[in-house]
């Protein structure tokens, strides 16, 4: 999810349903701009009749997409700088920095299987937001002497799983990076206390608490700070997830013809899009992001939809859904909770239906599968055991 304040909605999210008859928090104004919305022609769509050849349609349609994210940097060499190689057991983690662009460095764990026939199939996993800043990749690369608060965290969220290692377990190269604004990304003032920069073990629950809400508040000046310079937040984003299937597939141990994707929350949106603008992606799994914009209007906007990631615009062309035919006839699974607050769920269900007839038109209507799950905002085990079968089944 995303928006400057998130902790309070998704603390709330095995709540139930708004009733749809509740008032819009914007009040008087809701009825002109849901209008605006309805009235949007989603000229991009391809489900209209004029759009016949798939590829042909894909090409327009991806050019557009990057042309809203007001963002194209220059290619660079990753550049890796392996810092640190540990045994664990099963795997390698390595725990490295790579160049996505001439102006950034990120970091990164890959964790390569030991037994796995090389060159393996490899996935990019993707950290949700949570509303969760402190840390980031950690979320899912569990490891020895770690803070206890990640515990906790990945009981509500990820079923007490640290999904990047059980996926490493299965034989992938597994890569995570931090997202920016997250985790070693994360903003840091001049006169903040050291326990803020250091994130030592010592740092107190009250303490991250603090950090979270202030950065949860300041989550939109920043977006804000990129438009002002003439990019968006979507467009750094999405392009440093591009960037790190590039260093994937320069690995040795990587079979670049078998590259997958998954993640939660925003780390759903960032699976999916990622899914739509790289098609080196051959499967995706996005879980507990998906919805129909103009359904989120009335009720549900607080806590989804923020210029963190939002590609402003992009409405007047397309719905979410309809980049699922971006994604065709490449494989993808997308899995949303019924007790998810974050989403209406008549809009969750009616991207379903058209992520579904998007791959029927494509002709490869066996290579989609959206599930509603009886859960709230969560990666669960059972999710992620059908996550885990569709992967192994298309990569």
């Amino acid at each position: 999810a995303s928006g400057g304040a998130l902790a309070a909605p998704i603390s709330g999210a095995a709540s139930a349903q708004p009733a749809a008859s509740e008032s819009s928090p914007i009040g008087s104004l809701y009825p002109f701009i849901q209008k605006q919305a309805d009235r949007s022609p989603l000229e991009l769509s391809f489900l209209r009749s004029e759009f016949r050849d798939l590829k042909s349609w894909q090409r327009q349609a991806r050019a557009r997409i990057f042309d809203q994210l007001s963002y194209a940097p220059p290619k660079v060499d990753p550049a890796p700088q392996v810092i640190r190689r540990t045994d664990r057991g099963e795997y390698m983690e390595e725990y490295l920095t790579f160049q996505t662009t001439p102006d950034l460095r990120i970091p990164a764990y890959v964790l390569v299987p030991k037994k796995a026939k090389l060159p393996a199939p490899a996935i990019v996993a993707l950290h949700d937001h949570g509303g969760f800043y402190m840390w980031a990749k950690e979320k899912l690369v569990a490891m020895e002497g770690e803070h206890p608060a990640l515990t906790p965290f990945r009981e509500r969220y990820y079923g007490g799983k640290a999904t990047a290692v059980e996926l490493v377990r299965q034989g992938y190269v597994v890569i995570v990076i931090d997202m920016f604004y997250w985790g070693e990304r994360r903003m840091i003032l001049d006169d903040d206390p050291a326990a803020f920069k250091d994130r030592p073990l010592s740092l107190t629950d009250e303490e991250i608490q603090t950090f979270n809400r202030r950065s949860g508040q300041n989550e939109q000046l920043v977006a804000r700070s990129f438009m002002t310079a003439g990019i968006t937040w979507p467009g750094v984003l999405l392009w440093d997830d591009i960037r790190t299937v590039d260093y994937l597939v320069s690995r040795p141990e990587v079979d670049k013809n078998r590259i997958g994707c998954v993640g939660l929350s925003v780390g759903g949106y960032r699976s999916f899009l990622l899914a739509t603008l790289d098609e080196r992606i051959k499967a995706g799994v996005a879980v507990g992001w998906m919805t129909s914009y103009a359904s989120q209007i009335k009720r549900n906007v607080g806590s989804t939809i923020g210029f963190t990631f939002h590609i402003v615009g992009l409405y007047r062309y397309m719905d979410l859904p309809d980049m699922a035919a971006l994604i065709a006839p490449r494989a993808m699974l997308v899995i949303n909770g019924s007790q998810d607050r974050l989403f209406n769920l008549d809009g969750v269900k009616s991207a379903f239906s058209k992520i579904e007839r998007c791959y029927a038109k494509a002709g490869a209507p066996d290579r989609q599968r959206c599930r509603l799950y009886d859960a709230p905002h969560q990666f669960n085990q059972e999710m992620q055991a059908e996550a885990w079968e569709w992967l192994g089944r298309w990569i």
